[in-house]
């Protein structure tokens, strides 16, 4: 879903010969919808009449290249390449009027140029000159850009900065969130020069976008204005579906909180108790004061505040669990929207209970019924986020947590692989090894990639030790391979009320050979939920060349000693003819 933004714009000559002021706004098309809603707004500057040229150039091409650059790329990067490009366009053409010198009395072209970007939920601001942008919110108005001129605008002299003024173009780029309510008004100096900020907040809030905008520019002639007049009103009426872009944008700009207290109040979030603290994250409970609702919130421990690429995966994490649980948090933990956060942290929901770990520690015996029903949930939530393209990387029994309510949900999306993860993120060699299928711990740079079926085996581990509290290879440490080289023993000869059905499911999930295994979670649903009506055949002996490759080598090294100890003996004992 694009922006749902109303949008007004009126333009006047004034006392002017000529309107050199020209605005316009762009909205997506169906398949451009990633880069979001521009408005330009530009004053021309020239004593030979080009100003109405490069104002009207710089906007049509700046909403016109905007949308033909990479997806990828940032909306910072995606404004200074294209208003670089104009800049490089009119330098050129003023040179080649003025026998390649660029001189204003002359009638070179130039421009004032102020552009905004609505993407995702958050703007980006790109300005140069002496146009402005202001924001209105929650009753207050704020200046959002810095007029480059030689002076106040009542003593200006001429403008330090313009689109085809110099060889390079410096362009002030302004990032921050959007929310709903919000007002932006672009203006020329015809506008702005002659009202007060109060009189331009009054007016840019009544009536629609577009009776503002009249307002405005009439007000501003009416009253002694001596330039051409242009403004432009955006109203934010709805967001666009949250970016990473913006979770990542809050990461490098917002703060780290210090270490927070019970009692203590950011953004309306009243902390309850400090959850954990690991040298990395802190967790807390808090209390929405408004609404009252119980919510966790995550952020980075104050030594980390300064690492960049803790943000970044904090940021990754936040916008993945947004993500994956905006249709269907069903079996996960839904990511809640901060209302306008002063610093970098993340919101959940709050689920009491505890954790699969904690039960098991306890020695909670599960029915065989209570350990099916909850696969059922986890495996239904490790297939909605690989259908989202996304590879859990570490279910463990910490990280399966039981509701007071009953349900059963998955924790931690903080190692997740979404595809845009930060590098640091995708470089590290994340999970718990006792839980991690061998080949990650192979040669092959392919297989050791974790994937969907990394996740299927480690819910494998997780139901072999729900149903017997037991791992079934044992404590596994980092880069211990040993312990694979046998089969699981099958969870009946362990428990016997657990049914031969699911002796076949557990072992399939953590067989030796990845190609005996559940390939993707719906699959795994599928067995689960068929039971005995439909059970699956039992699962083969994994090979002794499969399981220990170089056992024939040391048979072999033993048959050898053996033989040449014979040969030894019999040359050195047995008689002689």
């Amino acid at each position: 879903m694009s922006f749902d933004v109303e949008v007004g714009h009126a333009s006047q000559r004034g006392p002017r010969e000529k309107l050199e002021d020209f605005a316009a706004v762009a909205r997506p098309a169906p398949h451009e919808e990633a880069w979001g809603v521009m408005a330009a707004i530009a004053d021309g500057v020239s004593s030979g009449g080009l100003g109405r040229e490069a104002a009207q150039t710089s906007v049509l091409a700046l909403l016109a290249d905007y949308y033909a650059t990479p997806a990828t790329w940032d909306t910072t990067v995606a404004l200074d390449r294209v208003i670089g490009a104009q800049n490089a366009w009119l330098l050129d053409h003023n040179r080649r009027r003025q026998g390649m010198k660029a001189d204003v009395g002359g009638g070179a072209a130039m421009t004032t140029l102020t552009t905004l970007v609505l993407r995702g939920h958050g703007f980006t601001l790109g300005h140069v000159g002496d146009t402005r942008a202001y924001l209105i919110r929650n009753g207050e108005c704020s200046q959002l850009t810095q007029d480059h001129t030689l002076g106040p605008l009542e003593f200006q002299h001429g403008l330090t900065r313009a689109v085809g003024l110099d060889d390079a173009v410096r362009v002030d780029y302004i990032e921050g969130d959007v929310q709903i309510g919000d007002v932006f008004v672009l203006t020329t100096d015809g506008v702005h020069g002659a009202l007060r900020p109060q009189q331009l907040q009054a007016l840019a809030e009544q009536g629609a976008s577009q009776e503002a905008c009249d307002a405005l520019v009439s007000k501003a002639l009416n009253g002694g204005g001596r330039d051409n007049a242009t403004a432009m009103v955006i109203r934010i009426k709805g967001l666009q579906a949250a970016l990473l872009e913006d979770a990542e944008r809050r990461g490098r700009l917002l703060p780290v909180p210090q270490r927070l207290q019970e009692g203590d109040v950011l953004d309306g979030l009243r902390v309850e108790v400090l959850v954990f603290s690991n040298g990395v994250h802190r967790l807390y409970r808090v209390k929405d004061v408004l609404t009252g609702q119980v919510l966790a919130l995550k952020t980075l421990h104050e030594a980390r505040a300064s690492d960049p690429e803790e943000r970044a995966m904090l940021a990754h994490e936040a916008w993945l669990g947004a993500r994956v649980t905006e249709r269907d948090a069903k079996g996960l933990i839904k990511v809640v929207e901060p209302r306008a956060p002063t610093a970098f942290y993340t919101l959940f929901e709050w689920h009491s209970g505890t954790s699969l770990a904690d039960l098991l520690v306890k020695q909670h015996r599960f029915d065989v019924r209570e350990v099916v029903e909850g696969a059922l949930v986890v495996a239904r939530a490790l297939g909605r986020l690989h259908q989202h393209g996304v590879v859990h990387r570490d279910i463990k029994p910490d990280n399966v947590h039981l509701g007071d309510d009953g349900q059963w949900r998955v924790l931690d999306l903080g190692v997740a692989l979404s595809g845009k993860e930060p590098p640091a993120l995708r470089q590290l060699h994340a999970g718990t090894p006792s839980y991690m299928n061998p080949e990650q711990w192979g040669d092959d740079p392919h297989e050791a990639c974790a994937d969907a079926q990394s996740d299927l085996f480690a819910l494998g581990v997780t139901l072999y030790q729900w149903l017997t509290g037991r791992l079934p290879y044992g404590d596994i440490e980092p880069y211990q391979t040993g312990r694979h080289r046998r089969d699981p023993v099958a969870p009946s000869r362990l428990r016997p009320d657990v049914p031969i059905w699911l002796d076949h499911i557990v072992l399939k999930a953590v067989a030796l050979d990845r190609k005996q295994r559940f390939e993707t979670a719906e699959e795994l649903l599928l067995a689960l939920e068929r039971g005995a009506s439909r059970p699956l055949p039992a699962p083969q002996a994994t090979p002794l060349m499969s399981r220990d490759p170089v056992v024939l080598w040391r048979i072999a090294f033993v048959v050898s000693v053996l033989v040449n100890v014979l040969l030894i003996y019999w040359l050195a004992f047995l008689p002689r003819a």
